[in-house]
């Protein structure tokens, strides 16, 4: 026998699948029974059926380096799945509604009355020296006052299995396609264990993610045109904005295939003639939109996007601007946010965060930076970071020095504990540290996807979970327990 869990030794984590005593949690426990029974040559078996899916489904992603240039690589993929339970799923569920629902009144107030700011709750000079803040966007009210139809907020479980919200990704969150397909290869290999127990779907979210763009779209037409628009092949995320697309039954778009006219409104080139457009799921940041009013050198975008967005002449999911909300330092504000726009304490909490910007946050962070975590406001995959505990005494110097430099422009968190989950290596079992991204749809309704993406440190003792960093992913199970 191959996995003895009895061996498994979680070593004061917090695990997602085994409990303390190296029993199996209540919702893993046939999980757990179905993976003891295996054999080294079937758990080698299994593992080749998904590196061989991977293969023929072309899952791959990204990475960029110096020596190399672009390289797609396969999909980094553990076959035991991440289980969480249906009922603590739910109040999980909940808190994201609640939390973007906020977020969006929070977009929407800062382009318009900027009550929040009025009534002293968030302060006026963060959104001045916000890189995310559009002035463009100001007096701008899209339909149901949402910015933020797509939203990835990253979750974290401390060594107690408490959840917190990590961060939220609210400009072009990017790893559905990939919670999808990791699922897909899972009933390619484990077709019996669907069968066996109750799981909830993901693969309803290329609908409801149709669903809430035609919710935006201007025209009230039959079949209202969407695009998908990308930067194009050599972008890290296309194979994503391809599936997406594919999925839907979208337009897979490129800047270039598309013109803005005299009236405002959005058309496609196509062999037959121009089509109009009725909402576009741009997948390109908000400098790279629209050359006539952010970066006149762009080539990714769209002459006149903007233009054609004011007049109401076509939907644009993700909003432009929604990237202000997207920043860490206002992460920090979240659960006064909360209270503020919507009079509730935060369902779920965020980690304990230091802002720099405040003097005594900034006093005890730098005498501190041994045992903290310091986060830049808009970096993202886990760059420009430093893990204060790992790093060296010249790093967090000159950490110190960035951070008395430009103090709006820092954050920092106690190094939480992650939760572990049992991950493959070779033929047996070991913890690796994961968070979990699921995916909020806003629109006439709220959509929030079954689980997520979980994301899992492949190396051991790592924290960092990011695919370009040597991350991988397993597939989330929500389990329905009284579906058993």
């Amino acid at each position: 026998m191959a996995i003895r869990w009895g061996n498994y030794k979680v070593k004061g984590f917090h695990d997602e699948l085994l409990r303390a005593t190296g029993r199996p949690r209540a919702a893993s426990k046939m999980l757990c029974d179905y993976m003891r029974a295996l054999k080294d040559k079937e758990i080698e078996d299994y593992k080749a059926a998904a590196e061989l899916a991977i293969h023929v489904m072309g899952i791959t992603f990204r990475v960029y380096s110096e020596e190399e240039g672009a390289i797609d690589r396969a999909w980094p993929f553990d076959i035991i799945p991440r289980i969480i339970d249906k009922k603590e799923w739910e109040q999980v569920e909940a808190g994201l509604k609640q939390r973007v629902k906020a977020l969006n009144l929070f977009i929407d107030d800062i382009y318009n009355k900027q009550h929040i700011i009025r009534d002293g709750i968030f302060p006026a000079d963060l959104l001045e020296d916000s890189s995310n803040f559009r002035k463009e966007c100001i007096g701008i009210k899209p339909p149901r006052k949402v910015w933020a139809h797509i939203c990835g907020s990253d979750l974290v479980r401390d060594d107690k299995g408490t959840v917190y919200v990590l961060e939220d990704n609210l400009r072009v969150p990017s790893g559905v396609s990939y919670m999808l397909e990791n699922r897909q290869v899972m009933k390619r290999v484990f077709p019996d264990l669907f069968d066996d127990v109750s799981i909830l779907p993901v693969d309803d979210y290329p609908s409801q993610l149709y669903e809430t763009l035609l919710s935006i779209s201007p025209r009230r037409v039959k079949d209202p045109v969407v695009a998908v628009l990308t930067p194009g092949i050599y972008n890290s995320a296309y194979f994503e904005h391809a599936y997406l697309a594919q999925q839907m039954g979208a337009e897979l778009v490129e800047g270039s295939d598309l013109v803005v006219d005299d009236d405002d409104i959005v058309y496609m080139r196509t062999i037959e003639g121009q089509t109009r457009v009725d909402v576009i799921y741009r997948r390109i940041d908000d400098l790279f939109l629209d050359p006539e009013v952010f970066n006149p050198d762009s080539m990714l975008g769209v002459p006149g996007l903007m233009r054609a967005w004011k007049a109401g002449n076509v939907g644009l999911a993700n909003a432009p601007g929604a990237g202000v909300a997207d920043d860490k330092v206002v992460y920090a504000y979240v659960p006064e946010i909360i209270r503020y726009y919507l009079k509730e304490e935060p369902l779920i909490a965020n980690v304990p965060t230091y802002k720099c910007i405040n003097k005594d946050d900034r006093e005890y962070v730098l005498g501190n930076l041994d045992k903290l975590v310091v986060k830049p406001a808009n970096e993202s995959g886990g760059y420009g970071m430093l893990i204060g505990p790992q790093a060296t005494k010249e790093e967090r110097e000159q950490f110190g020095r960035l951070i008395k430099r430009d103090p709006r422009n820092y954050i920092a968190q106690p190094m939480l504990i992650l939760s572990t989950a049992p991950t493959l290596v070779g033929t047996h079992v070991e913890p690796r540290h994961l968070d979990l991204r699921p995916f909020i749809l806003s629109g006439k309704d709220t959509f929030v996807t079954t689980g997520g993406l979980t994301r899992v440190a492949l190396k051991k003792g790592s924290t960092v979970v990011n695919s370009s960093q040597g991350g991988g992913s397993k597939d989330t199970w929500i389990v329905d327990m009284e579906g058993e």
